[in-house]
């Protein structure tokens, strides 16, 4: 009894020690910068820099609203909330947080069934989940996502991203006669086969304009963000062209978005900052949904999609920061990404922001453009929040077509076709079979079924190789060389000992021929052991005690050795032994058989 009481305490106080360092996950990029030395060329180059990242995240994070089929005005104050609190709080020195593409898929579903209010407290609660994921110090698992995952997930997100802007581009609505719009691919491509025959031609012509804009400008153009030029000039053509053909007309965000302001009727983004609000009473006009209520039922209706929030956010967010981290030559703590991550995603839904994550493009664009510390990424935010109050009338005049052409550019780069082909024709099967699983289940379904899978085909694809991996063979010569004597078998167990692999490995000792008294497990190859390993190697000693064989564990590792010693497996005399090496079990062995042998002319009674 004591010995269980003394292991409890043991589990108490590392967890006690984890929680009071936990101070240690707060500001790791802000800190470490810092500490480096700061001085008035890093501020200046850091504010250049800060600039240069907000004009390309400006437009971005208003047709990421519009893509997730809210008010642009919410794209803009999830980059300045989340912007800011990554970056001082975050585990990376120059990473840009936001909203991004990839979440566009996942928050879809979540809008158009529960309205804007249900899609910020699905933010909110993925911003627990992220949280908590943090302080566990679970950072470091998201290497472990197979790469084959992340890729389907990709590829799908990219096309599903750039078939919802179809409407925008061809200047269609996708809704149906009762006010509801179209769930999921499927029912979107059969909706805008209905609607063909409604396409605006002037729509088309500005989203053409607008892609071959965004496609050659920064062929040619370095210095200035192509989308910039090509949203200004678009919309600056479609005002001239209004006033010069009768008939002319092009959906603009001013056209489809609108806010009431202090009693009057805004068009476009209101020219606010972003104000404190509580995110489950924020009204919806946009989508034909029943009122949100907040109670259990519906935060149980709606983790499922904060779950896939939560590890698509983690898994982008750090995959971000590895990049960032070969472009700058620093590097980041990912336990201090995902709680600042976390933290983010709790506070923006009471500003009226969507779920935010770590944004590649920005983050790359920032360092390139010359960033040195976290100070550029909140000088990015300031600055969409002074476009935001000062150039909100003239956001009106955008053309949807043109942001849609934007994200259409976004999904291309996305996708990247040719590494996605490329994994096909030379990845092995099993790989192909998961990538095009996680493909499949984003277009034909949703991200939150993707993720769902992808995480358990993740965790599946892990156990099968470690198990290949983890293996029993019998020795017939030791390290020593010295063959040993009869009546002796020496075990090399190679491999982590856990539940995927445990227990076919350990069926090779089943084999044990009755001429064998002594078995000698050489375990200096396993590195770690789970519970199902444990209670695996305690079978296998059981049995091998029962047929009265002496069993020596030779070459233990400290971890398996705690694991043994916590589940009261010592030494037993005539039973098991434990030994430093292969040679020291194999003289043990030797006087062990001295013993059971009888000396040659003695007779047995």
């Amino acid at each position: 009894m004591n010995r269980y009481v003394d292991e409890l305490t043991g589990v108490v106080r590392s967890q006690l020690a984890q929680v009071l360092t936990v101070r240690e996950l707060f500001a790791y990029g802000l800190r470490t910068r810092l500490r480096a030395g700061y001085g008035k060329a890093d501020f200046r180059a850091d504010v250049l820099a800060g600039l240069v990242v907000g004009v390309v995240a400006l437009p971005l994070s208003m047709a990421l609203a519009i893509a997730t089929e809210v008010p642009p005005q919410h794209g803009l104050y999830t980059a300045i909330v989340a912007g800011v609190i990554c970056a001082l709080l975050g585990g990376t020195r120059l990473q840009v947080t936001g909203p991004t593409a990839a979440f566009v898929v996942i928050l879809l579903p979540v809008v158009r069934q529960f309205g804007i209010a249900g899609l910020l407290v699905a933010g909110m609660m993925a911003g627990v989940i992220l949280l908590l994921m943090g302080i566990a110090r679970l950072g470091r698992l998201m290497q472990f996502i197979p790469h084959p995952v992340t890729s389907g997930f990709t590829m799908g997100i990219a096309v599903t991203l750039a078939l919802g802007q179809m409407k925008d581009l061809l200047g269609v609505s996708l809704d149906y006669a009762d006010g509801s719009k179209p769930i999921g691919n499927p029912e979107t491509l059969a909706q805008l086969a209905r609607v063909l025959g409604h396409t605006s031609g002037w729509d088309v012509m500005i989203g053409v304009v607008a892609l071959a804009l965004l496609v050659v400008l920064p062929k040619v153009i370095k210095r200035i963000p192509a989308p910039l030029i090509a949203l200004t000039v678009t919309a600056i053509l479609a005002v001239i062209l209004e006033k010069l053909i009768g008939g002319f007309h092009v959906v603009t965000v001013g056209s489809k978005f609108s806010t009431h302001v202090d009693g009057e009727l805004v068009r476009g983004i209101p020219p606010l900052p972003p104000l404190p609000l509580i995110p489950w009473h924020l009204a919806d006009t946009m989508h034909k949904v029943p009122g949100f209520h907040l109670d259990l039922a519906t935060i149980k209706a709606l983790l499922p999609s904060a779950f896939a929030i939560a590890m698509l956010g983690a898994i982008e967010s750090l995959m971000s920061a590895v990049v960032a981290d070969g472009m700058s030559g620093s590097k980041h703590d990912p336990n201090a990404e995902l709680v600042a991550l976390g933290i983010a995603n709790m506070v923006v839904p009471f500003f009226g922001g969507i779920a935010a994550t770590g944004a590649i493009a920005r983050t790359a664009t920032n360092i390139r453009a010359g960033g040195r510390s976290p100070l550029s990424v909140v000088v990015h935010s300031i600055f969409i929040l002074a476009c935001t109050i000062a150039l909100a009338p003239l956001v009106a005049y955008l053309p949807m077509a043109a942001m849609g052409a934007l994200l259409l550019i976004v999904a291309r780069n996305m996708a990247e076709a040719r590494h996605f082909v490329r994994l096909l024709r030379i990845a092995p099967t099993s790989d192909v079979m998961v990538l095009l699983t996680c493909f499949g289940l984003t277009v034909v379904f949703d991200m939150v079924i993707a993720v769902e899978v992808g995480v358990v085909l993740a965790a599946l694809l892990f156990m099968r190789r470690m198990a290949v991996m983890t293996k029993v063979h019998l020795d017939t010569e030791a390290e020593t060389h010295y063959e040993p004597p009869p009546g002796v078998r020496v075990y090399e167990i190679a491999g982590p000992m856990f539940f995927g692999a445990a227990k076919t490995a350990m069926e090779t000792l089943d084999t044990i021929g009755s001429e064998t008294r002594t078995v000698i497990l050489s375990m200096r190859s396993v590195p770690v052991m789970d519970a199902t390993g444990m209670v695996a190697l305690e079978t296998i000693l059981d049995r091998l005690h029962r047929s009265n064989r002496k069993v020596i564990i030779a070459g233990l590792q400290p971890e398996p050795s705690d694991v043994l010693a916590r589940a009261g497996i010592k030494r037993q005399p005539g039973k098991l032994a434990f030994a430093p090496d292969i040679e020291t079990a194999l003289s043990m062995a030797i006087v062990h058989e001295a013993r059971l042998t009888p000396p040659v002319g003695v007779a047995l009674r």
